[in-house]
């Protein structure tokens, strides 16, 4: 994967309930006709999940998770995609690396698990996504206070971070996330975008999940996250021109297309 450019994690969600796409991709065949449309517009990662963890989702047994993924991800190594497993569960992590995923997003940040960080440790060609979290989705907007969201995010990120590396991850192995509509309102949103170079100061990759959600929709008027498309499109140009490291989208085709623009003009 080139980093000339911002990257594209491209989403697909194999649940029937996650908020933006929940059920277009539940069965093995769909899944895998999505994929293959993601790789033939220029996808860079391919982030599977199988427990949707939209606020207030109900979550899924280890072995559901497990049967929703691995097949995929069995079938998109064969194909050389490049693929992620999103999930917060280690056994899963195990599972999925097996079959030939590279990365794990954790939302939890090894908080829901803590045998995640001895598995990460474990596969130091493994890059680990590690998001800003505060609980799991049926409670987490009740966490969503703070006095200076972009200060205590940073913080708590730099304390995830810290106690990865004293459990045997590698510095190379981290990219974070600040969890946008993780715990946090519009508002919180906003501001963590408008300030996500500080969190760059933490000296770690970043990678920036915006696609289609509420607070978009909130600004916009737009009831549908179909709707939300083109303000996603916006954010991923801003990412572009700061140079982070990937975006987390939805669609690919017009994300990658924003990305090039923003590289060519900024040669």
């Amino acid at each position: 994967m080139s980093q000339e450019r911002t990257l594209v994690m491209g989403i697909l969600n194999v649940t029937p309930d996650s908020f933006a796409d929940g059920g277009k991709h539940f069965n093995f065949d769909s899944a895998i006709a999505r994929a293959k449309e993601m790789i033939a517009e220029g996808v860079d990662i391919i982030d599977v999940g199988g427990e949707s963890t939209r606020p207030g989702a109900e979550r899924v047994s280890e072995e559901e998770e497990r049967v929703r993924v691995i097949p995929v991800i069995t079938e998109l190594a064969e194909l050389g995609a490049t693929i992620s497993i999103d999930t917060m569960r280690a056994s899963t992590a195990v599972a999925a690396i097996g079959a030939g995923a590279t990365l794990v997003n954790d939302v939890s940040g090894g908080l829901a698990d803590p045998d995640m960080a001895k598995v990460i440790a474990k596969n130091p060609m493994v890059q680990y996504v590690v998001m800003h979290w505060r609980g799991h989705s049926k409670q987490m907007q009740e966490a969503a206070v703070y006095k200076d969201v972009v200060s205590e995010v940073k913080n708590e990120l730099d304390e995830r971070v810290i106690d990865l590396l004293k459990s045997g991850v590698n510095a190379e192995q981290i990219i974070i996330d600040p969890g946008i509509g993780f715990a946090k309102e519009a508002a919180h949103n906003w501001e963590l975008l408008r300030n996500i170079e500080r969190l760059a100061l933490l000296g770690y990759p970043i990678l920036v999940g915006a696609s289609r959600k509420r607070f978009l929709g909130e600004l916009l008027g737009a009831n549908s996250p179909d709707d939300r498309e083109a303000a996603s499109i916006a954010i991923t140009t801003k990412m572009a021109e700061l140079g982070i490291w990937g975006v987390r989208t939805h669609s690919v085709k017009p994300h990658r297309d924003a990305i090039e623009v923003v590289t060519e003009l900024s040669k």
